[in-house]
């Protein structure tokens, strides 16, 4: 089953800089995407990993709960449709059709067991051999109830969407039913919001307020990715950044 979904955009204009209190400061290695579930058995090992990757300040790490995996028993309560689009667009770009759970993305290009350390930092070292990866620098600040993000010129001629995610720093979910029944598993970096920034490859500033990305009271760090490719067909990562909200 293919399933095809749209995000919401967000049309942001040029803004003044304002004081800030939270500045993404590091440029990071690698943005590791774990797609992952409540429903399977061989998630919460990928899970606990995750919350060794969310201490790394030289990793943008985020945990996207996946739906087609309901079936089995449990509903996952933290699941997004979108997610489930986005790892399949990820399999159709790399041609090779691998969707499972846990999987992790590695800079938008490479695949692994998410509970694997060892295959996750191969595939780090493996994509950051395309000099492309991670190459536009983000600045990233939080303040005075907005996000500000600026970037460069891109040179490279890449298509390329600008991304802000909504994170939960962490939630822990009390399980009932299903493979994982009577554990509660804490799921770290969960993207609760997607908002896209429209951009034409050139230097710009955003100021974006922080309602934009989601009013829940978990919401807690923000994300900002810079990925060539489309919303259907997502690609390599060119330039990512995070920043704690509260």
């Amino acid at each position: 089953m293919v399933v095809r979904f749209a995000f919401a955009t967000a049309i942001v204009g040029l803004c003044v800089p304002v004081a800030c209190v939270s500045v993404a400061h590091a440029e990071p290695r690698a943005v590791v995407e774990l797609f992952t579930t409540q429903g399977c058995s061989s998630c919460p090992p990928a899970d606990k990993l995750m919350g060794e990757f969310a201490n790394d300040p030289s990793l943008v790490p985020i945990s996207l709960p996946i739906d087609y995996w309901d079936y089995l028993g449990w509903r996952d309560t933290l699941a997004d449709p979108r997610h489930t689009a986005r790892q399949k667009g990820y399999s159709k770009m790399r041609g090779d059709r691998e969707v499972y759970t846990p999987q992790v993305v590695v800079n938008g290009s490479l695949h692994a067991l998410g509970s694997d350390r060892v295959a996750i930092e191969r595939a780090v070292g493996e994509s950051r051999k395309n000099p492309a990866t991670l190459a536009l620098p983000v600045v990233l600040k939080v303040g005075d109830g907005r996000i500000n993000v600026a970037l460069p010129d891109s040179d490279g001629g890449h298509l390329a969407e600008v991304w802000i995610c909504g994170l939960s720093k962490s939630i822990t979910v009390s399980i009932k039913r299903g493979e994982n029944r009577g554990k509660s598993i804490t799921y770290y970096n969960v993207v609760r919001h997607w908002l896209k920034l429209e951009w034409d490859g050139k230097a710009h500033n955003w100021s974006v307020p922080i309602r934009d990305i989601g009013t829940a009271e978990d919401i807690d760090r923000t994300a900002v990715m810079v990925q060539a490719g489309t919303v259907e067909k997502p690609a390599l990562i060119l330039g990512a950044a995070m920043a704690a909200i509260r």
